[in-house]
């Protein structure tokens, strides 16, 4: 899914974080528990270097807590990487935060020196909340939708930390395909940027399979279908989404289902597993392989040129006089 959606405070706000990153300690980027890969910048990968990073997987409540463990061990395994879980209702664990942050950078903790962490994430992630719980004040505006964070501040939390906030970042080309949808349906991205319709059919797709017994609770169904339009349809008349003359309204039935997996009233659900990024990676590179491949063969079929048997002779032919005429100018000279 082609996500448009990249506004130009977003791409100041990288230039921004590029040009802070030399006097930063530790990097906090928050992730969305429900889509940690898909929620992970690639571009902070790139910048870091060998910065430790501390990721927290913000709205675990929201999250399937097995497919979060996982993801912890996975996220952990790349060295410098630390993870933590919070969620917006539980204000005490949130403020282990800044204890984790002076014992990752104990060595300048132990000194009189400021730690200086910088703190990142897509729109929508809960960044601005877990700010105002760390600095234990309302400093950041806060709100159920992207883009609220629009400039670079920096807030002293007390302890001899210092937090760079960073506006909500996206980056330009999303790689992977699915990830278009997974940031669509957490309401990582503006509803103007996507089609309802689309997204729904994906995460439609997506839940039957991965979570059929809370799809069947949830919208009464006693058995579901194999697509997910015939589950679209039967959620659709269970729930009144229909035109005049009972015609389902697909758009309606979307909406609902989108707008009840962002709220965690489907259940605590995650979209998207290791397991399947490990799949998916390896899909992209066979891709990114054939885009190669099929450039090469262009450029040789260019270089080659589209010729007919008929003009390939007569230009062996050209070549062939063009030889004799050289041959014949050295010897003159």
């Amino acid at each position: 899914m082609a996500v448009h959606w990249f506004p130009g405070h977003m791409h100041k706000a990288l230039k921004e974080i590029k040009e802070a990153l030399s006097q930063v300690d530790i990097l906090i980027e928050v992730l969305d528990a429900r889509i940690p890969y898909s929620s992970e910048n690639p571009e902070i990968a790139k910048i870091r270097g060998d910065k430790p990073c501390l990721k927290i997987l913000n709205k675990a409540d929201l999250a399937d807590p097995e497919m979060t463990a996982k993801w912890q061990a996975h996220l952990e395994a790349e060295r410098g990487v630390k993870t933590f879980t919070t969620s917006t209702d539980d204000t005490a664990k949130t403020k282990q935060i800044i204890e984790l942050i002076r014992k990752t950078c104990a060595q300048k903790d132990a000194s009189v020196k400021t730690i200086n962490a910088m703190i990142m994430g897509i729109p929508n992630v809960g960044k601005s909340t877990l700010i105002n719980i760390l600095a234990d004040r309302v400093i950041a505006k806060t709100g159920n939708e992207p883009a609220v964070t629009k400039n670079q501040q920096r807030i002293n939390l007390g302890s001899g930390i210092v937090l760079f906030d960073t506006p909500g970042v996206l980056w330009p080309k999303l790689e992977n395909p699915n990830t278009g949808y997974r940031l669509a349906a957490s309401g990582a991205v503006k509803d103007t940027a996507m089609e309802y319709d689309d997204v729904g059919f994906y995460a439609a797709d997506y839940l039957i399979k991965a979570y059929p017994e809370m799809m069947k609770e949830r919208f009464k169904i006693d058995q579901l279908p194999d697509t997910e339009i015939e589950f679209l349809e039967l959620a659709a008349a269970k729930r009144g989404a229909l035109r005049a003359g009972g015609r389902v309204n697909l758009h309606k039935i979307c909406e609902v289902l989108i707008n009840e997996l962002r709220s965690g009233k489907l259940g605590r659900i995650t979209l998207e597993t290791p397991d399947m990024l490990i799949e998916e990676k390896k899909e992209m590179a066979e891709v990114a392989a054939k885009k190669i491949s099929d450039k090469d063969k262009r450029k040789q079929k260019f270089k080659d040129g589209s010729l007919t048997p008929d003009k390939k002779d007569r230009k062996e032919k050209r070549e062939e006089k063009r030889a004799e005429q050289s041959a014949r100018m050295k010897k003159r000279t």
